[in-house]
């Protein structure tokens, strides 16, 4: 029977079937057909302005078992980070199900169906908070008409408890199982006569088991002295018993392994392979030769050898048996490139002007009529992903159909990649997201599933599993990029900054996709460079030239550490110049609480959001230092060999300031005592997992600081594994991590996944010299500090 595009369908259907789209079963499903032109909207901004847009359609997204069991679809990607319970929360509690009959699905890699789902840029929460409130709460409304029409009464008597339908004059009940079917021919109203519900109607939005001294500390806008509901991690059994959620244990029937040898330098091409020896290799089926991309390289493999075994241990030493040849020079001064040399270039290049990306004022007069100038450059090195999982896949590919299993953060990528590059249509094409072992942008690129996908057809359609080894992982994957900053500052008589000028040098992560540009691209200019909010008379800040020599890529918070790391770096270096307190000179760069229009200062990417709506708010900026450094009883005295050091930053269109409480021992090992880290990212809605993310921040970026380092030589990364590319240790965790919320539910949301990363490194660089008076300008601090003695 045809219906209008605005009917609600309560349709009759199994859980797999549902998840193929089709209409048959034995399980209730609510069910929409919106137009999906309409739920994309017409505006750029935000959800609007990604790739498929958003989806509010109960029937994606929401199914009902005969047993009143709801199963809510995720379709964004977990990697730690918790959506896979946030989401599903968001929809249970506008629903208004119980959270012990609530499950998750995982969607599958199809965005026309499920809208956006891209998971990075800290954006799942703010992007469809909205979206998966409405589907719940077109759900939550058929179902009060279906029970208005059983009982003969008039809707507004029916009112929506916990995992029932009420008739509040009579007190009758009806579960959500048993009204499904009665819902089915019901029309849905227009989306504008939803009734969404009040927040004081939340039974698990911005719930928490509430404030402790270590977590929160005194005066968090959580502590309201009513008991608290929570909804605990929906897959928090499942990971910490070791029950199959990854990539690494699905059984495919029949299923053969991989690893290859790909070039040791960018760009190089095999130009012989003696496979004799790895053949003889018991296990070993076969080996075959992958063509590789010429930068830029986008998504596409790498290229190299591949052996394919009956098991990865097989695989692996099949490979050490291989005998290559490569042809450097295809490679060409990728070939040569060495990390230690470029760098110098890179110094050496941030003493002349580069492109002016932002300017008001006259620097030059500014600098050259200044009573004292300052200059300071900073350096932060190549890192590497290094998730806990590798890179992983499974393909199982025939002449027109393929179908995946793999740990990605875009799976609409990953399938469209495999279409593009193996010919097949990609409706043909079905792709399985698993939960990822760790993400951080990593696996936002898909090549390795791609991998997979063309040793599959090798094997005449057999399925088989790619696996990246731990040293695969450091040597081929997308590089976060090394960077020069050179920062300077002319003061008055008074000390006060009368002119600041920035250079910031690094290749563009938009080197993998065109011809390299040589220089950053606007949006990555956003990330905490052109948005810079002081108030300084005469400011200038410039790009320079820097090609890439590998392959670059987003890594968790982007080009905002190393602006970060210089800026909040330089400021301490300014204060401590004037025999000023830190804070109190940071609060004076801020100037003035205002709102600073994105567009006006070059920041046009502004994170993909609305620059009316998202700002740049300095009052949010003053609120976090001024929260952190209370919490932290900033300023107080220390013991001999210990100091505080502060930063703030903003990004994902959030507002972090971390205090790190630090002490270096007369041998030279770091040790952080505490961490106080504020945090305002507005509406608040899983506050666990805000503060798990603070944490795991504080930790990361105690890494970058310390330790995380990646070289080149001759084309080639020098770190094999985790004895080479140093990752924190225990001894290296703060002892103590504080994490202090901002209450501020009026404010636009914000991200949470990256925002509180960039202030770390400058925050333990700031107190190690707090500490030691050493002044750390490049990271990793490694053994700079050996034989310091405390200060």
């Amino acid at each position: 029977m045809n219906r209008p595009a605005d009917t609600l369908l309560l349709a009759n259907v199994s859980r797999r079937r549902f998840l193929q789209g089709l209409a048959a079963g034995s399980a209730f499903v609510l069910a929409a057909r919106w137009d999906l032109a309409m739920a994309q909207g017409e505006k750029t901004y935000g959800a609007e302005g990604m790739p498929f847009g958003w989806v509010d359609n109960p029937n994606v997204f929401i199914q009902i078992d005969e047993d009143g069991g709801v199963t809510v679809t995720n379709h964004r990607a977990e990697m730690g980070q918790g959506i896979r319970t946030s989401l599903v929360m968001v929809a249970a509690d506008e629903l208004g199900a119980d959270w012990s009959r609530v499950k998750v699905t995982q969607a599958p890699g199809d965005s026309e169906r499920y809208g956006n789902q891209d998971t990075d840029g800290s954006r799942s929460m703010r992007h469809w908070f909205d979206p998966m409130r409405r589907a719940a709460a077109s759900a939550r409304l058929m179902l009060e008409q279906a029970a208005a029409q059983h009982w003969k009464v008039p809707l507004q008597e029916c009112r929506t408890g916990v995992h029932v339908v009420t008739h509040e004059p009579s007190g009758r009940e009806l579960g959500f199982g048993e009204l499904a079917a009665a819902a089915r021919e019901l029309e849905i109203p227009p989306r504008a006569s939803l009734s969404l519900k009040a927040e004081s109607e939340w039974r698990y939005i911005g719930k928490s088991l509430g404030p402790t001294q270590d977590n929160v500390g005194e005066g968090s806008g959580d502590a309201t002295g009513q008991p608290l509901t929570r909804a605990p991690a929906i897959d928090g059994e499942a990971i910490v018993t070791g029950q199959p959620l990854y990539c690494g244990d699905i059984g495919v029937d029949n299923k053969a392994y991989a690893v290859i040898a790909r070039p040791e330098a960018l760009g190089a091409r095999v130009a012989s392979v003696d496979d004799s020896a790895a053949l003889q290799i018991p296990g070993v089926i076969k080996i075959v030769r992958l063509d590789g991309a010429s930068p830029p390289t986008a998504f596409r493999p790498l290229g190299g050898v591949a052996v394919i075994a009956d098991n990865t241990w097989a695989a692996i030493e099949g490979r050490k048996a291989l005998k290559i040849e490569w042809d450097m020079a295809s490679a060409g001064a990728n070939a040569s490139y060495d990390t230690a040399a470029y760098r110098q270039t890179l110094m050496e290049r941030s003493t002349s002007p580069g492109k002016v990306v932002r300017s008001s004022g006259d620097i030059e007069q500014a600098l050259g009529d200044a009573d004292s100038t300052l200059t300071a450059t900073y350096f932060m090195p190549h890192l590497a992903h290094a998730t806990m999982e590798p890179p992983v896949a499974i393909a199982r590919v025939g002449s027109d159909k393929a179908e995946a299993w793999a740990p990605v953060q875009d799976p609409q990528s990953a399938r469209d990649q495999i279409a593009e590059q193996l010919g097949i249509d990609g409706a043909d094409v079905t792709l399985h997201a698993t939960v990822l072992g760790g993400g951080f942008g990593r696996k936002a690129k898909p090549d390795f599933v791609v991998e997979a996908a063309h040793l599959s057809r090798a094997l005449d359609g057999r399925p088989v599993q790619l696996q990246w080894t731990r040293e695969d992982d450091l040597h081929h994957t997308y590089f976060h990029a090394l960077s020069v900053d050179r920062l300077d500052a002319g003061l008055d008589a008074d000390g006060k900054v009368q002119g600041w000028r920035h250079r910031t040098l690094a290749p563009s992560i938009m080197s993998i996709f065109q011809d390299d540009p040589k220089y950053k691209a606007t949006y990555e200019l956003g990330m905490g460079l052109t948005p810079l909010p002081f108030d300084i008379p005469a400011l200038q800040l410039e790009n320079g030239k820097a090609e890439a020599h590998t392959r670059i890529g987003w890594f968790r918070s982007v080009v905002n550490l190393p602006h970060a790391f210089a800026i909040q770096s330089f400021v301490a270096e300014l204060a401590d110049a004037q025999g000023r307190d830190h804070r109190d000179y940071l609060l004076e760069l801020l100037g003035p609480a205002r709102q600073i229009d994105p567009l006006a200062v070059g920041a046009t990417w502004n994170y993909g959001e609305d620059p009316e709506l998202y700002t740049i708010d300095v009052g949010r900026l003053h609120g976090v230092l001024e929260r952190v450094t209370d919490e932290a009883d900033w300023g107080k005295e220390m013991p001999k060999g210990r100091g505080q050091g502060l930063a703030i930053h903003h990004s994902f269109c959030s507002y972090t300031a971390v205090v790190l409480d630090v002490e270096v021992t007369d041998e030279g090992s770091v040790v952080v005592h505490r961490a106080d880290v504020a945090f305002d990212c507005g509406p608040r809605v899983n506050p666990e997992r805000i503060r798990a993310q603070m944490e795991g921040s504080m930790v990361m970026g105690i890494g970058i600081g310390l330790h995380n380092a990646i070289t080149f030589s001759d084309g080639r990364v020098q770190q094999d594994n985790f004895h080479q590319y140093l990752l924190p240790r225990q001894a290296n965790a703060p002892r103590r991590v504080r994490v202090h919320l901002v209450d501020n539910p009026s404010a636009p949301m914000g991200g949470v996944g990256e925002p509180g990363l960039p202030p770390v490194a400058p925050a333990l660089a700031n107190a190690i010299f707090a500490a030691t008076g050493k002044r750390i300008r490049e990271l990793p601090v490694g053994n700079q500090l050996k034989g310091q003695q405390g200060a």
